[in-house]
């Protein structure tokens, strides 16, 4: 019985961890920005100065859907990867960075802390290029999936940037949705 996996049996067994990744992180990735009410709409959001750059509403959720997609597809290779060297600690990382990831949308729009929001997304962009790394020395493929959103984090983090710049008050802008008001 110590017979090699045939190769349908190991798509099948990658195809099994991303029914299981994709949903999981797609959905966790939605209701972080649903609970932070992210985006336009939000009141406090929509009186912000904001940056020349800044795309239209509709790409956020184009491109983080995206993004988590290839994420999770990442993760389900690097979890399909049994015995590969430093696959332990990188999906650890990627847990870490992940749970930044979906920190960041409360931070910024609920609790209206761009300075911090601007910190966690630097932090979390140093994460994910190394996360991306240990990726791709498990698998080159992990490691691809993930540098579009390592340029996301990056045009992200200079749109916190801007919009720290051009909003000096954005913290007393608008009472944040934290706070209750009586």
């Amino acid at each position: 019985m110590n017979e090699i996996a045939s190769p349908g049996q190991l798509r099948l067994a990658y195809l099994r961890w991303a029914l299981v990744t994709v949903p999981v992180i797609v959905l966790l990735g939605f209701l972080s920005g649903q609970f932070a009410n992210s985006g336009f709409g939000n009141r406090w959001f929509d009186a912000l100065v904001k940056p020349a750059l800044m795309p239209p509403g509709w790409v956020f959720g184009v491109a983080w859907t995206i993004l988590y997609i290839a994420m999770a597809l990442a993760l389900a290779i690097v979890l399909h990867a049994r015995g590969a060297k430093g696959r332990g600690v990188a999906i650890a990382l990627f847990l870490v960075q992940f749970v930044m990831n979906l920190a960041w949308s409360p931070l910024f729009f609920r609790a209206h802390q761009v300075g911090s929001a601007l910190v966690l997304i630097l932090v979390l962009f140093v994460l994910v290029a190394i996360t991306t790394w240990l990726f791709s020395r498990i698998r080159r493929v992990a490691g691809w999936l993930l540098l579009p959103y390592l340029a996301w984090l990056a045009f992200a983090s200079f749109l916190n940037y801007e919009i720290n710049r051009l909003n000096p008050d954005a913290e007393t802008l608008v009472a944040p949705a934290l706070q209750t008001q009586i």
